[in-house]
């Protein structure tokens, strides 16, 4: 029998008003990999924040013991000085500093209060090969791709003389290729005897890669499968995720009436903000008619962010040309306020970044793109603000007790909600969702799905902008493929493959 490398024993964590944590039992043995999967909220970032030290011993009940020690970890560096290293969905690197500088930033090279760069360099050079990146440690973090930042916190995890890494949403921005390869890694470093916890809302890659999978729900322990013992698939862990099981991941639109073209591009081209001779959208053409989901699919880079930035009041890009037709009207739109006023909607993928204010409250994130709405001659009707908050919570059935609770204390598929009421309170004809699903569990996906079918049932029109290519097949009517700033192809939906989506966007490649 392997060795128990990691025991936490009826953890149980209170925050004012929740139990995020009820007596919660973990066991992961040396040299496996062990998947921690449940809904947004259930506690699995919190678990590891206790394992971590990042909530410290006294504020937490129940025991760590790791490496056959009970641990009483203070801070982080508590943690990382035994070899538990986190690596967190947000990427904590500094965009202008170089590759070496961040994976010892805080763990420098050198002796007191000299830092020896030459050995800071050549270690970082190191580190990078072994998780197969060929880049120089002097490239600056802006200047690669977040696929390649992924690599680097692993690298820097690494430079720690990580035993125990813990991965959290990985893969969550990252296109199928790149997380493939991610996942990749991981197996290698299992087989060179590393062990591992992954977090991720991702199942076909809990059931790729995990030899034993937690679940959490509620703040409890619900069950531990055994990959060895137990047939495991992605329908055996949604029924623990959710306590019962959900027969179609994509609910079915019922009566669909596609209308007339609500939204109609032509010839769109955009040139880069800073270096403006490169084009990252080229030539695109496409439309969106009332009542239809258009699905845009493309690998990470492809330019699917930056058209929808674009056309929504030209809030990305420099030296952008082409024609926005809106009910068949040409139509210009100078800036986000004005894009607005023409009844389109943007839902952005940084949800925290640039979609919600997460120290402000619900009923604040409410009403931000509306002010109108809520307020006379200029001055905050907060009764119609706060009933207005109310209204959509119950209409998207975001969990939180009041509306007047800060959206950075909300589970992930609920911010998401928010974000999503923030938008519909604006009445828009055409919503553009960018990764609207990224980053959140499979219940609180199938509630946004539901979301997305009542929108064109009422005649709105949507397009959906998506890394994961069976909810770009199992909610479109319609799919557009973009590569290289380029669309390749459209398909309708029912004839549409992940094969054929991606043997388009390898062939358009080639060309």
């Amino acid at each position: 029998m392997a060795k128990i490398l990691l025991e936490m024993k009826n953890i149980t964590k209170t925050f004012p008003g929740v139990k995020a944590l009820d007596n919660v039992n973990l066991q992961v043995e040396e040299g496996e990999i062990h998947a921690l999967v449940g809904e947004n909220g259930a506690g699995k970032s919190t678990l590891m924040n206790v394992l971590s030290g990042i909530y410290p011993y006294g504020t937490y009940e129940g025991d760590i013991v790791y490496d056959g020690e009970v641990c009483k970890f203070q801070t982080i560096k508590d943690s990382e000085k035994k070899g538990i290293v986190i690596i967190h969905q947000e990427l904590a690197l500094v965009p202008q500093m170089t590759i070496g500088e961040n994976m010892f930033l805080g763990n420098e090279r050198g002796k007191k209060a000299a830092i020896n760069w030459n050995e800071t360099y050549a270690e970082a050079d190191k580190y990078l090969r072994m998780v197969g990146l060929s880049e120089s440690s002097r490239v600056l973090i802006k200047d690669i791709g977040t696929g390649k930042q992924q690599l680097v916190e692993i690298a820097k995890a690494l430079a720690k003389q990580a035993k125990l890494l813990i991965l959290d949403e990985p893969t969550s921005s990252l296109n199928e290729t790149d997380s493939r390869a991610l996942l990749d890694l991981m197996l290698e470093f299992k087989k060179q005897g590393m062990t591992m916890i992954i977090i991720t809302h991702k199942l076909n890659e809990v059931v790729y890669v995990a030899d034993k999978i937690t679940v959490v729900r509620d703040g409890s322990t619900i069950e531990t499968l055994d990959k060895h013992t137990t047939t495991i698939d992605e329908d055996r862990i949604i029924k623990g995720m959710v306590g019962r099981e959900i027969t179609d991941r994509f609910p079915k639109r019922h009566d669909v009436k596609i209308g007339e073209v609500n939204m109609e591009v032509k010839n769109w081209t955009v040139h880069h903000p800073i270096y403006t001779e490169k084009v990252v959208v080229d030539n695109v053409n496409f439309n969106v008619k009332k009542g239809e989901v258009v699905g845009i699919y493309g690998l990470m880079g492809a330019g699917r962010t930056e058209l929808s930035m674009s056309i929504f009041g030209r809030s990305y890009g420099s030296e952008i040309s082409g024609e926005l037709f809106i009910n068949g009207k040409e139509t210009v739109l100078k800036s986000p306020r004005e894009a607005i006023d023409a009844k389109l909607a943007y839902v952005t993928e940084d949800r925290k970044g640039n979609g919600l204010v997460l120290s402000n409250s619900i009923k604040v994130n409410t009403s931000l793109a509306n002010m109108n709405g809520v307020s006379s001659k200029a001055i905050i009707d907060v009764d119609k603000e706060y009933q207005v908050a109310v209204e959509y919570k119950e209409k998207l059935r975001t969990k939180t007790p009041t509306v007047e609770q800060n959206v950075g204390n909300l589970s992930g598929g609920n911010q998401q909600k928010v974000l999503l009421a923030k938008w519909m309170f604006t009445d828009p004809d055409i919503l553009i969702l960018d990764e609207p699903t990224r980053g959140i569990d499979v219940g609180a996906k199938y509630e946004i799905y539901c979301i997305i079918n009542d929108l064109v049932a009422a005649g709105k029109s949507v397009v959906m902008i998506s890394s994961e290519l069976p909810e770009v097949i199992g909610m479109s009517d319609r799919i557009y493929i973009m590569n290289e700033g380029k669309f390749v192809g459209e398909m309708r939906s029912d004839e549409a493959t992940q094969e054929s989506i991606m043997a388009c966007i390898l062939q358009s490649g080639r060309g």
